[in-house]
């Protein structure tokens, strides 16, 4: 009968070697949870606050405040600039241009693309601008180029008399981008 004792003894040492092979991976795997739960939470919060902040950039509110010419009821101004109403394109924002609002407003992209319309002596076509920032002739950064195009045209940064015809805007024409 000893060899029966001896093998549940056996058996009893597998059992605890496994027991404890799974709490550890419940170990390992109760940290990932955890790390999983905090990543949940900063993009839970992440999402939260930029809603606020795109909740705050109403036409409404923008509109008021530039014909006002003062910041919002409870709102400080703060630059020159805080008035405009923008327009959300991914993460980058392209203001309406308003009277003194110089091209620097811009993100880098769009001033080169403004640079290009200006310098051109008529009007230009979204496949002529792009070799000229530096980007290849490929359909997909031709069509990326007119995408910025139409936002600038939409926010009075650029005219669009023919379709597809890009010029500079008639009521920016004294502040050009390229002057300083």
């Amino acid at each position: 009968m000893g060899s029966l004792f001896e093998e549940l003894e056996a058996h009893e040492v597998a059992a605890r070697v496994r027991v404890e092979e799974l709490e550890a991976e419940v170990a390992v795997l109760a940290g990932k949870l955890e790390l999983a739960r905090e990543s949940l939470e900063r993009l839970r919060i992440a999402r939260e606050t930029v809603a606020d902040v795109l909740a705050e950039m109403t036409p409404e509110k923008s509109a008021a405040a530039v014909d006002a010419g003062q910041p919002a009821a409870g709102e400080r101004l703060a630059s020159a600039y805080a008035g405009a109403e923008r327009q959300v394109i991914g993460v980058l924002t392209v203001p309406n241009w308003q009277p003194g609002m110089a091209s620097e407003v811009l993100p880098r992209a769009y001033r080169d693309i403004l640079e290009v319309v200006a310098d051109t002596p008529g009007p230009v076509r979204a496949k002529q601008i792009v070799p000229r920032i530096g980007l290849p002739s490929e359909t997909g950064k031709i069509e990326g180029t007119r995408s910025k195009l139409k936002q600038l045209v939409e926010q009075g940064w650029l005219d669009e008399d023919i379709p597809g015809m890009l010029t500079p805007a008639r009521r920016r024409m004294a502040a050009s981008p390229n002057s300083r």
